[in-house]
């Protein structure tokens, strides 16, 4: 089993930048492909960036793409998101998911262990 725990989440005013953490525990992190996903009110959970075991590949949806950034520290059992000009349609619940797999992932059912999750709210 492995346990995530998000953090970094908060209010923030549009153009502004966050940091999402998410911190693992349980068993050996590094194998394991990480990803980001986000859940607005009203809405399905969708996917919003991935990367591979080892931090060298990492893949963003076209809506966050350029200002979104997966990086990971396997020493750290940690993995983040930084979010940089931050948008309203940005505003929802993050959750982090570890993979068995070791490539990134864009479907949420590949996915094997989630967090509970960490609100950002962009204001207008």
């Amino acid at each position: 089993q492995v346990q995530l725990v998000e953090s970094g989440g908060g209010l923030v005013q549009a153009g502004g930048s966050l940091r999402l953490s998410c911190a693992a525990s349980g068993r050996t992190f590094s194998p394991y492909a990480m990803g980001w996903f986000r859940q607005a009110p009203g809405m399905e959970r969708e996917f919003v960036a991935a990367i591979n075991w080892n931090g060298g590949s990492t893949y963003c949806a076209d809506s966050v793409k350029g200002r979104f950034t997966m990086s990971r520290d396997n020493a750290k059992n940690t993995v983040y998101l930084q979010m940089n000009s931050l948008k309203p349609e940005d505003t929802a619940i993050y959750y982090c998911a570890a993979s068995y797999g070791s490539s990134w992932l864009v479907e949420e059912y590949r996915y094997n262990f989630w967090g509970q999750g960490t609100q950002v709210t962009v204001s207008s």
